[in-house]
Protein backbone atom coordinates (compact mmCIF):
# COMPACT_ATOMS: atom_id res chain seq x y z
CA UNK A 1 0.00 0.00 0.00
CA UNK A 2 1.37 3.86 -1.19
CA UNK A 3 2.54 5.64 2.10
CA UNK A 4 0.79 9.51 2.65
CA UNK A 5 3.40 11.82 1.66
CA UNK A 6 4.54 14.16 4.33
CA UNK A 7 3.64 18.04 4.29
CA UNK A 8 6.65 18.91 3.04
CA UNK A 9 6.66 16.64 0.31
CA UNK A 10 3.58 17.72 -0.77
CA UNK A 11 4.32 21.63 -0.90
CA UNK A 12 7.41 20.42 -3.17
CA UNK A 13 5.13 18.23 -5.51
CA UNK A 14 2.70 21.01 -5.96
CA UNK A 15 5.47 23.75 -6.76
CA UNK A 16 5.70 21.31 -9.71
CA UNK A 17 2.32 21.30 -10.61
CA UNK A 18 1.10 24.72 -11.64
CA UNK A 19 -2.78 24.90 -11.22
CA UNK A 20 -2.99 22.10 -9.33
CA UNK A 21 -3.80 23.22 -5.38
CA UNK A 22 -4.35 21.32 -2.19
CA UNK A 23 -7.84 20.53 -0.83
CA UNK A 24 -7.32 18.82 2.82
CA UNK A 25 -6.35 15.72 1.40
CA UNK A 26 -7.15 15.93 -2.15
CA UNK A 27 -5.29 18.17 -5.15
CA UNK A 28 -7.45 19.58 -7.10
CA UNK A 29 -7.59 21.37 -10.67
CA UNK A 30 -10.18 22.84 -12.85
CA UNK A 31 -9.25 22.64 -17.12
CA UNK A 32 -11.12 24.99 -19.66
CA UNK A 33 -11.84 22.24 -22.31
CA UNK A 34 -12.93 24.93 -24.46
CA UNK A 35 -16.88 23.08 -25.03
CA UNK A 36 -18.72 20.19 -24.15
CA UNK A 37 -16.91 18.07 -26.97
CA UNK A 38 -13.60 19.16 -25.71
CA UNK A 39 -14.57 18.10 -22.22
CA UNK A 40 -15.89 14.88 -23.30
CA UNK A 41 -12.20 13.94 -24.91
CA UNK A 42 -10.34 15.22 -22.08
CA UNK A 43 -12.21 12.68 -19.65
CA UNK A 44 -12.24 9.96 -21.63
CA UNK A 45 -8.08 10.82 -22.46
CA UNK A 46 -7.79 10.72 -18.64
CA UNK A 47 -10.05 7.62 -17.78
CA UNK A 48 -7.65 5.45 -20.32
CA UNK A 49 -4.56 7.13 -18.40
CA UNK A 50 -6.59 6.46 -14.92
CA UNK A 51 -7.44 3.13 -16.10
CA UNK A 52 -3.61 2.25 -16.67
CA UNK A 53 -2.34 3.53 -13.41
CA UNK A 54 -4.89 1.58 -11.63
CA UNK A 55 -5.50 5.54 -9.64
CA UNK A 56 -9.06 6.83 -10.59
CA UNK A 57 -9.78 10.62 -10.23
CA UNK A 58 -12.94 12.28 -8.84
CA UNK A 59 -14.34 13.86 -12.12
CA UNK A 60 -16.33 16.72 -12.29
CA UNK A 61 -17.91 18.07 -15.88
CA UNK A 62 -19.43 21.24 -16.54
CA UNK A 63 -19.69 21.93 -20.26
CA UNK A 64 -16.38 23.60 -20.54
CA UNK A 65 -14.95 22.83 -17.28
CA UNK A 66 -13.11 19.41 -16.28
CA UNK A 67 -12.72 19.19 -12.45
CA UNK A 68 -10.38 16.61 -10.81
CA UNK A 69 -9.83 15.30 -7.85
CA UNK A 70 -7.05 13.20 -6.45
CA UNK A 71 -6.19 11.21 -3.62
CA UNK A 72 -5.14 8.25 -2.04
CA UNK A 73 -8.28 6.97 -0.16
CA UNK A 74 -6.55 3.65 0.89
CA UNK A 75 -3.33 5.37 2.45
CA UNK A 76 -5.59 8.19 3.58
CA UNK A 77 -3.80 11.06 2.49
CA UNK A 78 -2.08 11.94 -0.65
CA UNK A 79 1.16 9.78 -2.14
CA UNK A 80 3.60 9.63 -5.07
CA UNK A 81 0.64 7.91 -7.56
CA UNK A 82 -1.56 11.29 -6.90
CA UNK A 83 1.15 13.82 -8.32
CA UNK A 84 2.56 11.12 -10.89
CA UNK A 85 -1.33 11.05 -12.50
CA UNK A 86 -1.90 14.91 -12.09
CA UNK A 87 1.29 14.82 -14.38
CA UNK A 88 0.10 12.55 -16.72
CA UNK A 89 -3.17 14.31 -17.07
CA UNK A 90 -1.32 17.81 -17.35
CA UNK A 91 0.49 16.42 -20.45
CA UNK A 92 -2.92 15.31 -21.59
CA UNK A 93 -4.20 18.46 -21.52
CA UNK A 94 -1.51 20.36 -23.63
Amino acid sequence: MPQPLPDDAIARALAALPGWTREGEEIVRTFDRGNFNGSIAFVNAIATAANAADHHPDIAIAWNDVTLRLSSHDAHGLTERDFGLARTIDDLAR
